[in-house]
């Protein structure tokens, strides 16, 4: 649960400790927005994303199901600083056990409203699936930005970090694998 009075009192601090005043106009209401967003951007905390999906029976389908650059926004525990992109998430279901697609882009939601790496997040999202549908195989990779590389550091904007986590039959086969990777790069 967000304690949103120690949010504003620590963000009082951190003004103060940067040098500026934090009764001056414009800085006045920040502790205040910066709680309200907190409460909206880290909503994953203690959530668990496993239990957004919802297992529907359905004809038996052991096709690839795929969703493809799904947005989203994380914070990076390193540095408190935002990374973006997109993710990709395919799955082969087990029988007749499918689920809802938008279920899937709330799995990814989910996972990155708490302070996250990246290579964790891949991997959060792979494991809620397998654990959620027990299906043949699931397949995450995300592509981000991290603005710890690009406004500060080594400052290089533009540059993309992907990760991937393959489970069951996706690492097993590879022309499965082969098949969703063409999958996602639309070919």
């Amino acid at each position: 649960m967000i304690d949103k009075k120690k949010i504003r009192e620590s963000i009082r601090l951190f003004i103060e400790g940067i040098g500026d005043d934090p009764n001056r106009e414009g800085l006045i209401e920040t502790p205040e927005r910066v709680a309200d967003m907190c409460e909206e951007i880290f909503a994953g905390i203690g959530q668990d994303s496993h239990t957004e999906i919802k297992v529907l029976k359905s004809e038996k389908y052991d096709e690839i199901v795929l969703i493809k650059d799904i947005p989203f926004y994380s914070i990076c525990e390193h540095h408190l600083l935002p990374f973006s992109g997109v993710a990709h998430v395919a799955y082969i279901p087990q029988g007749d056990r499918v689920t809802g697609i938008s279920k899937l882009a709330r799995v990814v939601e989910i996972e990155a409203k708490r302070l996250q790496v990246q290579e964790r997040l891949t991997t959060d999202i792979a494991e809620s699936i397998m654990k959620a549908l027990r299906p043949k195989g699931v397949l995450a990779i995300i592509e981000a930005e991290h603005l710890c590389m690009t406004m500060r550091g080594i400052k290089k904007p533009g540059t993309r970090v992907k990760t991937s986590v393959v489970r069951g039959i996706f690492r097993e086969n590879s022309a499965t694998r082969a098949e969703a990777l063409a999958l996602i790069k639309g070919q």
